[in-house]
């Protein structure tokens, strides 16, 4: 059977978010296995939130936010992208691939955008392999 990643991402609601029910209004088809958390920016988002993400045993995570210079709240998605690169760091000293988490920007017109982030993300996690931190992969071996 071939592994099926878990994906979770953080999405601010003006853009992302609405990118994603965009998709699904335009019926575009991506991986189902993502869990979308809908925040009100991903400014909101910070490192302990993606390590608890990984800790549970999430595959990989992505956040996805505004347009660079279109944040809805001036420069919450350049802080997000800040704490991304932060958190990336940690992973690697963690002994987990930094490559399992990411940041996108999209305008809510991006239901394309969002399917193609889903399967770019898939994919890569499919390279990767399951989390160090997965349990019920690891349990199934």
């Amino acid at each position: 059977m071939e592994f099926e990643p878990k994906i979770m991402a953080f999405c601010c609601q003006f853009c992302a978010y609405s990118a994603a029910d965009l998709a699904g209004s335009m019926r575009l088809q991506y991986p189902p296995n993502v869990r979308i958390v809908r925040l009100l920016c991903t400014g909101k988002v910070d490192p302990l939130h993606l390590l608890r993400a990984f800790q549970e045993g999430w595959d990989g995570v992505f956040v996805a936010g505004c347009l660079e210079g279109e944040c809805h709240f001036l420069a919450g998605n350049l802080h997000a992208k800040q704490w991304i690169n932060y958190t990336k760091k940690l992973l690697k000293e963690l002994g987990i691939e930094p490559e399992r988490l990411e940041m996108f920007n999209m305008s809510a017109a991006m239901g394309t955008k969002f399917a193609d982030t889903v399967k770019e993300m898939t994919e890569r996690i499919k390279k990767l392999g399951p989390s160090p931190l997965r349990r019920d992969v690891k349990d199934s071996h």
